[in-house]
């Protein structure tokens, strides 16, 4: 990855993705120490990983046949009751809704390759999963989850994030920031960081004051061994989480999480979202969310991508691995950090609602045979398809006009870029409304009024709104009339 030859990892599943890069940033800041060039011999990562476990190599092992540390395994405790782990999917911190979305327990032939992904997922990403099953403390509470907010430079052919390029990177990032001190909220440089490392008593926690900042978690009891030449697993439980989280809330200084700016700080919860355009102008733009470090913006960076991925998560279950891809020009990736960014964000949202709202009143009215004295929610909601239709065409369109409106000068060329997205959102709009009409169930004698208030409805909230800094006037310049000639 030094030498930029990893351009990606055909075992890993998408939901590890985040896991992988932050275990293999945070291993490699630890290791260095200090800001450097990075390494691209082997033997100088080797003997570096081996100074985080004092020469002991043994501890980077997948199985050890003693009771000590192994990789990501806490050493053995003595009294615990053990119970059998087949496949690395089982062990995996993944729950899905009764079997259907990824299908669990189907790696029998593993390698071990295999085993160190579902290791690191486990141990860096899990939450509560039960009494004595406790989650990692990354996160706002044992129903959370750790987000990952960033920015990732390009593959060379314009194609998805650079893995190595991403993880150079973010060490010289995490690297410098250990050199200024900035983030830096819990933890004592030097301190533990290997947390497999270290002896797990029944009933003890760790301190997070006393950690390195950088930190490496661990918070289930795990030992891989081998039966029959295939690797399996064994678990057990713990009577307390590996380290006091009382008060924290997920504030750790993690590098890559959003923390809220208000009076008790917690971090980000993904929970029953999708990283849609309004959720990642809330975070990016709105200043309730303070951007984690390694999503801001460095100088002189090139094109890459706004990545944001993470667990939406509930009780002991999950509801699916969300991750969104933003691509940002080089051009464009000052602008982030711009006061007006803000500004244009929330404008385009506010443009975007008018022509939500001009699809909800058009297509409930169908519903209502074109009564609007009956219009109550039943009615309303037959115009939800179509209007979630219509937010995913919005949102292939939001950030490639926020770049754009960024780059007009303001005034008439920030003007005409506004309108330019406005004219798409109307497009968009207009054409969603003629396909989902005929699906709106309304009696046929009522259809053809139905339908020709419906589309006066539809002009008339695109006519009366205002959203944003736009003015939706231009789009009626010639326009038949909306009298309602029904």
């Amino acid at each position: 990855m030094a030498r930029g030859e990893v351009q990606s990892f055909p075992a890993l599943r998408p939901h590890q993705r985040p896991a992988l890069h932050m275990f293999l940033v945070q291993l490699a800041a630890l290791a260095l120490r200090e800001p450097s060039v990075l390494p691209e011999e082997e033997d100088i990562w080797r003997s570096r990983l081996l100074a985080l476990t004092d020469g002991d190599s043994a501890q980077w092992a997948l199985i050890r046949s003693e009771a000590g540390p192994a990789f990501l395994q806490p050493p053995e405790t003595p009294g615990l009751k053990w119970s059998r782990v087949e496949t690395p999917d089982a062990l995996d911190m993944l729950i899905t809704s009764k079997n259907h979305d990824l299908k669990q327990q189907v790696a029998r032939h593993a390698s071990p390759e295999d085993w160190v992904f579902a290791l690191i997922s486990l141990q860096t990403m899990e939450g509560y999963g039960g009494a004595g099953n406790g989650g990692i403390l990354r996160m706002n509470g044992g129903s959370s989850s750790r987000p990952l907010l960033g920015f990732a430079p390009a593959l060379p052919d314009g194609g998805g994030p650079d893995p190595s390029a991403w993880w150079r990177r973010d060490v010289a990032r995490l690297l410098a920031l250990r050199q200024t001190g900035e983030g830096l909220t819990y933890g004592k440089a030097g301190g533990p960081a290997l947390l497999w490392t270290l002896p797990w008593p029944e009933g003890k926690q760790l301190a997070l004051t006393e950690l390195d900042p950088w930190f490496v978690e661990v918070c289930r009891r795990i030992r891989m061994t081998s039966e029959g030449g295939r690797l399996i697993a064994l678990r057990s439980t713990s009577a307390k989480t590996r380290i006091n989280s009382d008060g924290v809330n997920g504030v750790t200084g993690d590098p890559w999480a959003p923390v809220s700016m208000d009076k008790n700080p917690r971090s980000f919860t993904l929970s029953g979202r999708n990283f849609d355009y309004a959720l990642m102008c809330e975070l990016l733009f709105s200043g309730d969310w303070m951007l984690p470090a390694l999503a801001q913006p460095a100088q002189g960076e090139a094109a890459g991508w706004i990545v944001s991925e993470a667990f939406s998560r509930g009780n002991s279950k999950t509801e699916g691995f969300k991750s969104r891809l933003v691509p940002v020009p080089g051009w464009a990736r000052g602008f982030l950090s711009r006061p007006d960014a803000g500004t244009l964000a929330r404008d385009q949202v506010a443009e975007i609602k008018v022509f939500d709202a001009a699809l909800r009143n058009g297509l409930a009215l169908i519903s209502a045979g074109g009564d609007r004295e009956k219009l109550n929610k039943s009615h309303f909601a037959h115009s939800r398809e179509a209007r979630d239709r219509f937010d995913r065409l919005a949102d292939t369109m939001f950030f490639p006009s926020l770049w754009a409106r960024l780059a007009a000068a303001p005034g008439a060329a920030r003007d005409m870029a506004g309108k330019a997205f406005v004219s798409s959102l109307n497009t968009a709009a207009h054409d969603v409304f003629c396909a989902g009409r005929s699906t709106i169930p309304c009696a046929s004698i009522l259809r053809p009024r139905a339908e020709a208030r419906a589309r006066q409805a539809f002009f008339l909230t695109i006519w009366r709104g205002r959203g944003g800094s736009a003015d939706f006037s231009f789009l009626f310049a010639k326009k038949e009339s909306t009298d309602d000639a029904a």
